[in-house]
């Protein structure tokens, strides 16, 4: 399992995206306004998701 950093691009729950926004110890807390259809699917702006239940698909930037 790879933990995401920061500025990392992730997938989780069915192909939603997101770039990772803060590293807990057990999760991360994700911005997921990157996407496309964000406004359609009524989402927050942000959300947690296990680091168990992601997988990275960019690395960060940074």
């Amino acid at each position: 399992m790879k933990i995401a950093k920061i500025g990392n691009v992730i997938e989780f729950r069915n192909g939603l995206t997101g770039v990772v926004e803060k590293v807990n110890e057990n999760s991360v807390i994700v911005d997921v306004t990157i996407m496309d259809n964000y406004r359609d699917l009524e989402l927050d702006s942000l959300t947690v998701v296990n680091h168990k239940n992601y997988t990275v698909i960019k690395d960060s930037i940074h």
